[in-house]
């Protein structure tokens, strides 16, 4: 293996065996509970705005369109993360991926891709929780003390309520706390009745009348939205950007997929999931799913409530469409919902945040010390260094203006995981793939071309700071990850010598003998006479030594004239006589001299000695349940 910026982690490494058991995350995770973490992250607040937001601005009542065509597109990245996770299910995720796939310089950059999405996801949504515990507030009529209204509810600036949001869930994942997966459950299960009410009250008002023109005519894009892709086209055909028509269903798919972001960081979780290769796909696509019929569910009935004309893109549509139509009270209902998914939002996004920190620190590329694991066996100095980053980030820079950048990391990891199904389809075809991508090529190709097709949508800004961001992490590596890499110190580690086999003895001499045992002289007896001494074994004795001094007379042997009640057919001497190594008149059998004779030196079978305990268990035996 060539010890560069392109050196591969091996699979067997990259599952554990490298790092043992100091390292190892303790499994808290279960298939419904994977599908519960999927559902935490991909249902936030979104979900009550943002098929209102492009409904009003860019599709028109073909935003269910939208929602489906960005839906399909996550749906093909995530049978490319099924697959990968089910081969790799490790921390690290796209990452890790990537480290087995590609080489380490390139799991460096989308492992520095995913932290940017997810510090940026933390501040982001801890600034919208802010913003809707305080509408929320104002809805319940709940007094606000003077001091404390300067301080929450700001878009920039230091915010008290994102900074306490993010230290509680920060202290909570940071103590080992059970707590962080009980609440998950609890508030994951509160927001999709919120969501029921939702769409069981839109649909109640629903008219089909308000969905004509299905597809409106299209208009000029407001200035300031200009994407890569409405860039390149206008330098070669002189065109124009625009929103709505059909340009516009597949304008608002980018935004909208910003929504559905987050079954992948299942995957994080992999290394704390027991049976993680067959549970982590069956949790991400499962969720996935359900997150995308819930979607398009809300699409239907917001769309279906009010004419699009009506809404105003600058205010909470979807409280404002339930005023219109005389049900104010689900406004109260949707802060709540808001609240709470929001929370859920930013406790699994800090979850996947320290997984991914955790696992490049664990390979070097991050300083190595961070990668320890606390007497809670969760990876405290991780969540720690994450969180303090994001909190620093929410409270000195306005995330909310860099949505696009989560996005943009987002879309840039799923390029590499689509591609990774075929390099380790053609490079490594002995793994084995609990999951597997249908029509892999084809599959991962056209996931490919869409998720690149996504990208073009983004706003040219938006790929000016993603630019400097990855930059800054390449220069990051080469002065420190290169070096500290643990891959590169062990493969720049001499090889372990090998123990030098002691010399065999010589074999006895003489001819070889097919399964004949080497024999070792009988050791001198120490008693002159009797039963056990060499006179009385035969061939043991000299002759000559014999008739010169005749052997004393052995009490124990039995007298020729008694008959011997032991002794059987051609046996005289009796059982213990000196012929009691003639052939046997048995030809065969368990004692026999035949070819099925017992050897007494291999074990039989069909004996077993008792167990430690004093229990015997009656091995199973070929000739019937009570043969012997």
């Amino acid at each position: 293996m060539r010890n560069n910026m392109f050196r591969r982690l091996p699979v067997e490494q990259a599952t554990g065996r490298l790092y043992g058991g100091r390292h190892r995350l303790r499994v808290v995770y279960r298939t419904r509970d994977l599908i519960v973490l999927g559902l935490g992250v991909m249902i936030g607040s979104g979900i009550f705005k943002i098929s209102g937001e492009q409904a009003a601005a860019t599709a028109g009542p073909s935003v269910i369109i939208s929602f489906l065509i960005a839906g399909g597109v996550c749906f093909l990245a995530a049978l490319s993360y099924a697959e990968l996770s089910s081969i790799v299910p490790v921390a690290g995720s796209a990452y890790s991926f990537s480290y087995v796939a590609f080489g380490e310089i390139w799991a460096w950059v989308v492992g520095w891709a995913l932290v940017l999405e997810l510090l940026l996801a933390a501040s982001v949504v801890a600034r919208a929780w802010s913003l809707y515990a305080t509408q929320a507030l104002a809805d319940f009529a709940v007094p606000v003390p003077s001091w404390l209204a300067g301080i929450i509810g700001q878009e920039k600036g230091f915010d008290l309520f994102a900074f306490g949001i993010l230290v509680l869930l920060i202290t909570m994942l940071a103590t080992g706390s059970r707590m962080s997966l009980r609440s998950l459950w609890f508030m994951v299960m509160a927001k999709l009745i919120v969501i029921g009410l939702v769409v069981a009250t839109g649909l109640k008002f629903f008219h089909a009348g308000n969905l004509t023109p299905f597809v409106p005519p299209e208009r000029p894009a407001p200035a300031g939205a200009t994407t890569v892709l409405d860039a390149v086209l206008g330098a070669v055909t002189g065109s124009k950007p625009g929103v709505f028509g059909v340009w516009g269903i597949f304008a608002a798919a980018p935004a909208i997929a910003f929504a559905y972001i987050g079954f992948d960081l299942i995957a994080t979780a992999s290394e704390e999931t027991d049976d993680a290769p067959r549970k982590v796909p069956r949790g991400m696509l499962t969720s996935l799913a359900i997150a995308v019929v819930l979607y398009v569910a809300v699409a239907v009935a917001m769309v279906g409530m009010v004419s699009t004309d009506r809404l105003d893109p600058a205010k909470p549509l979807l409280a404002t469409a339930f005023g219109l139509v005389g049900a104010d009270s689900m406004g109260k209902i949707i802060d709540v919902g808001a609240v709470l998914a929001l929370t859920t939002v930013i406790l699994v996004v800090l979850i996947s945040l320290t997984r991914v920190v955790f696992s490049m620190s664990r390979d070097g590329l991050l300083p190595r010390p961070i990668a320890g694991m606390s007497r809670f066996r969760v990876p405290s100095r991780a969540t720690l260094v994450a969180g303090g980053a994001a909190v620093v980030m929410s409270q000195t820079i306005n995330v909310l203006t860099l949505e696009q950048m989560v996005v943009i990391g987002t879309l840039f990891a799923f390029l590499f995981v689509s591609a990774g199904v075929l390099a380790l389809r053609r490079d490594r075809p002995d793994l084995h793939r609990p999951f597997r991508v249908p029509a892999a090529p084809v599959t991962a190709v056209a996931t490919i071309l869409a998720t690149g097709w996504l990208m073009l949508n983004l706003k040219v800004q938006t790929w000016g700071y993603f630019t400097v961001w990855m930059v800054a992490g390449v220069l990051i590596y080469l002065v420190y990850g290169r070096r500290k890499s643990q891959m590169k110190l062990l493969l720049d580690a001499p090889p372990p010598e090998r123990p030098v086999a002691a010399r065999m003895e010589a074999p006895p001499p003489g001819p070889y003998v097919p399964g004949a045992r080497p024999s070792t002289p009988a050791p001198e007896s120490p008693y002159p006479t009797g039963r056990y001494s060499a006179g009385r074994r035969p061939g043991g004795a000299d002759p000559a030594q014999d008739a010169a001094e005749p052997p004393a007379a052995d009490p124990y042997a039995l007298d020729p004239g008694v008959p011997n009640p032991f002794a059987s057919g051609p046996h005289p001497a009796g059982r213990h006589g000196a012929d009691r190594f003639a052939p046997s008149p048995y030809e065969g059998g368990r004692y026999g001299t035949g070819p099925y004779t017992r050897d007494p030196y291999v074990q039989d079978p069909y004996v077993q000695e008792p167990y430690e305990d004093g229990e015997r268990e009656e091995p199973p035996s070929p000739g019937g349940r009570h043969r012997r």
